[in-house]
C-alpha cells in the first residue's frame, strides 16, 4: 500500500504540473482537433497524461528497491521494456506524425524486449494441442507479441471519453492485484497496485473535467503493462486459468475485433480508417443525447463524462466474474461467450435506435 500511495502522490504532482503549465507546452502537447470524427472535447487539452503515470510508476518501483530489490528490479526492467511503446505514442502526441503502423511495430518491439529480458511469453491456453505448440518459442513468442500489441491498440481505441480508459485500466489492475495476492506473486501484486496508484493520480484530473488526456503514449503503455502482467501471472502460476485474463480484458479486446469485422465486412472499408460508431461513441451520441441540451462547453463536457460510467459497468460485467472464477477455465470460457453475445446485442439495439429505455439518460 505504501508503493500505491507513493505512485499516487508522484503521479498527482506530475499531472498537476502538466495541467498548471499547459500554456507553456500547449502548442506541442495540446489536442486542438475538436472536430475530428473521434473527438468529443470542446477545447484544446494536453494529451501527455502518460508522463504522470510513468513518473509515478518509476518512483514507486525505485523506492521499493530499499526493501524488495528483486521485485523492484523486475518492475524497472519491465518499464524499460515498455518504453518503445510509450515513446512512439508520446512522439505522436507531440508531433501528430507517427502512424498507427509505426506505433504497433514499436509495441511489438517492446513485447519482444519483455520476452528477451524477462522471459515473459504465453505458455498455455488450456487447449491440449495448442499448449503443446506453445512449448515452441517460434509459436509462443509471436502470439505474445500479437496479443500485447493488440491490447495496447485496444486501450488506445477506448480512450475516447473522460475517465473511460483510465478507469477500465484501474479496474483490471485491481483484479490482477487481487489474483496476484491470492497466489502470492509479489511482482504481479506490487506492479498492479503501483499501477492503480499511478493511474488514480492522473484520473483525478482526467475525470470529470477532462483537464488532461492519456494520449497515445499513455494508452499504449497502459495496454502494454496490462498485457504483460496478465501473461506473467498465468505463466508463473499454474493454478491461474489462462481464460482469466482473456475474460478480464475482453471489453477492449472484443471492441477491437468487432470493429475490424464491422469495418472490413459490413462497411467494406479499411480497419485502419477511424469512424464514429464504436460502442462508446454510440453511447455518447444516442444514450446521452438528453444529458446536455445546450451546446455550451460545460454541457458538452458533462455529456462526455456521463458516457464513461456506462462502459465502466460493461467492463465490470467481465472483470467481476473473471476475478471470482480465476481458477475455473470452463466457467471463464462460458462467461467470455456470454459477454460477446451481450456486447453484440447491446450494440445492435443502440445502433438501430432501440436501446432499452432504462439505459437512456435523462435529466
Amino acid at each position: 500500500m505504501l508503493s500505491l500511495a507513493i505512485a499516487l502522490v508522484v503521479s498527482f504532482i506530475a499531472t498537476l504540473l502538466i495541467v498548471r503549465y499547459t500554456h507553456v507546452h500547449a502548442r506541442f502537447s495540446g489536442d486542438s482537433d475538436v472536430a475530428g470524427v473521434q473527438k468529443f472535447h470542446v477545447r484544446p487539452v494536453p494529451r501527455i497524461g502518460g508522463i504522470g503515470i510513468l513518473a509515478g510508476l518509476l518512483v514507486a518501483a525505485a523506492a521499493l528497491g530499499v526493501s524488495y530489490p528483486q521485485v523492484s528490479r523486475d518492475i524497472v526492467l519491465l518499464i524499460a521494456c515498455g518504453l518503445p511503446a510509450f515513446l512512439s505514442g508520446f512522439i505522436e502526441d507531440l508531433t501528430k506524425k507517427v502512424t498507427p503502423t509505426v506505433r504497433l511495430v514499436c509495441t511489438m518491439i517492446a513485447a519482444l524486449l519483455a520476452w528477451f529480458v524477462l522471459d515473459i511469453h504465453i505458455t498455455r491456453i488450456d487447449i491440449g494441442i495448442a499448449d503443446r505448440a506453445l512449448m515452441l518459442a517460434a509459436v509462443s513468442v509471436p502470439l505474445t507479441v500479437l496479443c500485447v500489441a493488440g491490447m495496447a491498440n485496444a486501450v488506445n481505441i477506448i480512450d475516447g471519453f473522460n475517465g473511460l480508459a483510465a478507469m477500465v485500466a484501474m479496474i483490471m489492475f485491481a483484479s490482477l492485484g487481487y489474483v496476484g495476492f491470492q497466489v502470492q506473486d509479489p511482482v504481479v501484486l506490487t506492479t498492479s497496485m503501483i499501477m492503480v496508484g499511478a493511474i488514480l493520480g492522473f484520473f483525478i484530473f482526467n475525470f470529470p473535467g477532462g483537464l488532461i488526456f492519456l494520449g497515445d503514449g499513455g494508452a499504449y503503455f497502459l495496454g502494454f503493462m496490462l498485457a504483460e502482467i496478465a501473461v506473467l501471472l498465468v505463466m508463473r502460476n499454474p493454478q491461474v486459468s489462462p481464460w482469466y485474463p482473456a475474460l478480464m480484458v475482453i471489453y477492449p479486446a472484443f471492441e477491437v475485433c468487432f470493429s475490424i469485422y464491422r469495418k472490413r465486412f459490413v462497411r467494406g472499408i479499411s480497419p485502419g480508417i477511424p469512424d464514429g460508431v464504436h460502442l462508446h461513441m454510440l453511447v455518447y451520441k444516442r444514450l446521452m443525447r438528453w444529458a446536455a441540451g445546450a451546446r455550451t462547453a460545460s454541457a458538452l463536457t458533462q455529456r462526455n463524462s456521463l458516457t464513461s460510467p456506462y462502459l465502466w459497468l460493461l467492463c465490470l460485467l467481465a472483470v467481476i466474474p473473471a476475478t471470482v472464477f480465476w481458477r475455473h477455465s470452463l466457467v471463464l470460457a462460458l462467461c467470455c461467450i456470454a459477454f460477446m453475445v451481450t456486447y453484440v446485442w447491446l450494440y445492435l439495439r443502440i445502433v438501430r435506435f432501440k436501446a432499452p429505455r432504462w439505459l437512456i439518460y435523462k435529466k
